[in-house]
């Protein structure tokens, strides 16, 4: 029997709520959650914006903990061993994308907390390709938001940004903290853009070299044909036109937000200049554990507000009113 905490419908609070795992299939595991992280997406998914909410509703998917079964055809994991999981859950391992290497773009992946219940539970289940064993020398309560934040980040910097590149974070807040210590390790000139003056001073202790006001147009006009890679880590809609503006010849424009509305732009905007506009997922197994390496090598992790699970409520309310500092962290046992 798993104790969890779920929404009955949409609009509702978090209230305690039980339910009986099935039988575990051979290559699944439990895990007795220690902490779990919490995301914009949670609330997204609490509120039904996407359309595809379950209820009664379990969030929660940036799960660490302890390792407490495993199916019959699990080798490579032990009980008592402490791992992470994020947003994907399972993969099918034998098609094309998963032969590939990039299991987060299989077509029947499952996801936590889509069509099953997450991580505000003191125990979750998932495929055990995707719970990936945590270095020793990382910190078990602000772990978790790695699973998501950081590796939602962290993706594209592997796929498409040099160490000798000049880039450009939007938005500082929970994945934007994340991406300013990843891009500054990663050798590059980093410039962070913010409406907000306390994360200016904020960026520059998380590896920002410069900071430019988002709000003024003027400014983000000063910046064009500077980046070679503009990350955007906001949901919000954006002076797109100002933005690609910013890049140089090749240069690309990258969303991870999920932005609300259709990104316009001019084809000419993209043609003079061969620039790009692309977006992407979580990463596959293989470069999660990359980021836990570089993250232990170079001493990042999240800065993090932690809450008892109990007061979930609580700290749903404190992110929605856009307060969190600047990931969520539940301690649940």
């Amino acid at each position: 029997m798993v104790h969890a905490y779920a929404a009955r419908a949409q609009d509702k609070e978090l209230e305690p709520f039980e339910y009986e795992l099935p039988e575990r299939k051979e290559d699944e595991i439990d895990i007795n959650v220690a902490y779990c992280g919490i995301c914009h997406s949670d609330l997204s998914m609490l509120q039904n914006d996407w359309h595809m909410t379950q209820y009664p509703f379990v969030p929660g998917h940036e799960v660490v903990g302890t390792v407490t079964a495993v199916g019959t055809g699990v080798k490579h994991l032990s009980l008592g061993q402490q791992v992470g999981v994020g947003w994907f859950t399972n993969s099918c391992t034998t098609c094309e994308q998963c032969m590939r290497g990039e299991h987060n773009h299989c077509p029947t992946r499952e996801q936590m907390i889509v069509g099953r219940h997450g991580g505000f539970a003191d125990t979750v289940r998932c495929g055990a390709l995707w719970a990936t064993p945590l270095p020793d020398e990382m910190d078990l309560a602000s772990a978790g938001p790695l699973f998501c934040g950081g590796i939602t980040v962290f993706n594209p910097i592997a796929h498409y940004v040099k160490p000798t590149d000049k880039v450009a974070v939007i938005g500082i807040g929970g994945l934007g903290h994340l991406a300013l210590q990843f891009l500054s390790k990663w050798g590059c000139e980093v410039t962070a853009f913010t409406s907000s003056e306390d994360k200016m001073m904020e960026a520059k202790l998380y590896g920002a070299h410069h900071t430019v006001n988002s709000r003024d147009p003027d400014a983000i006009g000063k910046c064009a044909g500077q980046f070679d890679f503009v990350l955007n880590t906001t949901n919000a809609n954006l002076p797109w036109e100002a933005y690609v503006q910013t890049l140089q010849p090749h240069g690309r424009f990258h969303t991870v937000g999920a932005v609300p509305d259709p990104i316009p732009l001019q084809a000419f905007s993209l043609i003079v200049g061969q620039k790009s506009v692309s977006g992407s997922p979580l990463g596959s197994p293989a470069l999660v554990q990359q980021m836990l390496a570089f993250c232990v090598r170079h001493g990042i992790k999240p800065k993090i507000e932690e809450f008892a699970l109990a007061d979930v409520n609580a700290a749903m309310q404190h992110l929605k009113d856009g307060k969190a500092r600047y990931r969520i962290v539940l301690k649940v046992s």
